[in-house]
């Protein structure tokens, strides 16, 4: 800490470029950076868990050799996945113990920013792009959350880094590096096709012919390795799509950086200093002009392919851009420490800015909602959820001795979420599914219905969402107008959502089974 005390004196006299040190006392400057990071990344650890949490945490409760097969159902890659499943068997599958390890991969990506700037900029630049990685909000937010953000922005590091080496400085015996973290970051998350598609474009449109080969060398080497996902994609492709979101426009492909820069204000600081001090690097030559120019267009272009894909298949959202952190926070930190003292100006900004944020209190309330109403059921009680992927997050914390039931159908595997053509399934069901399945409710047993809060209507404008807004409105509807149901209770955390802001909170209706025939009033409603 006294390294990064003189360090920040010498600062405030000159500029970033002071950072140029030892290596000793780099190595002093990454430890305390490090230390900060822990300290704003472990407010939240123990967070609860929301929707796509609780479908992280059902799939990796799967046995190891059987994740691949499941996620047939579900979407996405299975590295993040197989790591979890491990990770679970060693510390427990509770929200510290899971989120630790999206906190582990945040922390890596310090030195790995760190790293990734040295050969080619030098110490400044990469213990700028450390300071970048240890106070990122994204990584702050997503460091304590169970999902695969930090781990795809922490390969994202492992790409440019292995690129630069390989490619751009032509160390061959970093090429299997590239290839190996090329199908890392594919296999964590889709988007990483996008960011190898951008670095692809890149080296064919910049490189000289001799790394144009040795691009294709690696292109090879990771479609080796990626081929055998390849036939689940394409199922997945085809069959798991739910437009959950709407296509992005003209200012979403603009400010797409700022989902990792954290706002629009960092990205306007960036856009002012930091590019005029690319700028001067691309007249430079020499390396960092090419490092420059590659990483620019192999940004933009993983932007603009993702953002065209979207207007064909929505599936547009700022978590999923960590894939261009590499790039990105290694292109700022080096505009920054050119352009001198307006850099320096710009990078204490953006600091600033990040330095009022702060993770929710919570994401969801599932947790609160399976605590109250727990005590009005009793095993082997159905949970009628009119939003089906809410199931997973709802099993977790309602327990495995419950059973299941959605808008799509009883529910085999209350762990995962069943997106296989589910737009077509929720739009040809009906109410009466469900109801004939509650009608086997014994006389006197209860069951509880969960339901979103429609509060933010803009959340439910998708295909899906919209979807979900009127079928649960029309399930609802229909058990309250069946007289073999009768509500004994309704739990709400509204208000606590409101303080707290959930996106979109839950509420439990409790009926109790209390005839026989249909249609008639009365019966048991003993426990």
């Amino acid at each position: 800490m006294r390294a990064l005390r003189q360090v920040v004196r010498r600062i405030g006299s000159e500029n970033l470029s002071v950072l140029e040190t030892s290596s000793a006392r780099a190595a002093a400057l990454l430890v305390g950076l490090l230390g900060i990071s822990v300290a704003m990344r472990t407010t939240d650890l123990g967070g609860a868990f929301w929707i796509d949490e609780g479908i992280s945490v059902g799939i990796a409760h799967h046995a190891f050799t059987t994740i691949p097969q499941v996620l047939h159902q579900d979407g996405a890659p299975p590295l993040y996945y197989l790591l979890l499943h491990a990770w679970i068997g060693v510390f427990g599958d509770s929200e510290a113990a899971t989120h630790a390890l999206s906190l582990t991969f945040a922390l890596a990506c310090v030195p790995l920013a760190y790293w990734v700037g040295l050969p080619v900029f030098g110490r400044a630049v990469g213990l700028v792009a450390a300071t970048l990685a240890a106070l990122d909000p994204y990584l702050t937010y997503y460091g304590q959350e169970t999902r695969m953000y930090t781990l795809a922005a922490g390969l994202s590091f492992l790409v440019t880094g292995a690129y630069i080496r390989g490619i751009v400085l032509r160390r061959r015996r970093w090429l299997p590096v590239l290839a190996l973290a090329i199908d890392a970051i594919v296999l964590t998350h889709n988007w990483g096709l996008f960011l190898a598609i951008g670095f692809g474009v890149a080296t064919v449109v910049f490189a000289r012919d001799r790394l144009r080969w040795d691009g294709a060398l690696v292109a090879l080497g990771a479609a080796v390795v990626y081929a055998p996902w390849l036939p689940t994609l394409l199922k997945q492709a085809a069959h798991t799509g739910a437009p959950w979101t709407t296509s992005p426009n003209l200012h979403a492909l603009v400010l797409a950086p700022g989902a990792v820069l954290a706002g629009d204000g960092p990205l306007m600081a960036f856009a002012v200093a930091g590019c005029a001090g690319l700028a001067l690097l691309a007249r430079a030559g020499g390396p960092s002009r090419d490092v420059v120019r590659l990483l620019a267009v192999a940004g933009a272009v993983t932007i603009l392919v993702a953002w065209t894909g979207s207007q064909f298949t929505p599936a547009w959202t700022g978590r999923y851009l960590g894939v261009i952190a590499g790039p990105l926070l290694l292109l700022a930190a080096a505009g920054f420490v050119k352009v001198g003292r307006p850099g320096l100006v710009s990078f204490i900004l953006v600091l600033f800015l990040w330095g009022g944020f702060s993770v929710k209190d919570e994401k969801s309330n599932a947790k609160q909602i399976a605590r109250a109403v727990s005590a009005e059921l009793r095993p082997g009680d159905l949970i009628v959820t009119t939003h089906p992927e809410q199931t997973p997050v709802l099993r977790y914390y309602f327990g495995p001795q419950y059973r299941y039931l959605t808008t799509l159908g009883p529910v085999a595997d209350p762990r995962v979420m069943d997106w296989r053509d589910a737009l077509k399934h929720l739009k040809a069901a009906t109410p009466s599914q469900d109801l004939a399945i509650l009608g086997d409710v014994p006389v006197g047993r209860r069951f509880v219905v969960v339901t979103p809060v429609f509060r933010d209507y803009h959340a439910w404008d998708a295909p899906w969402t919209k979807l979900v807004y009127g079928t649960s409105a029309r399930w609802l509807a229909a058990i309250e107008a069946d007289r073999r149901f009768r509500r004994v209770a309704v739990i709400q955390t509204d208000e606590i959502a409101r303080k707290k802001n959930y996106w979109k909170p839950l509420q439990a209706f409790v009926f109790v089974r209390s005839s026989s025939i249909p249609g008639a009033v009365g019966g048991d409603t003993s426990r």
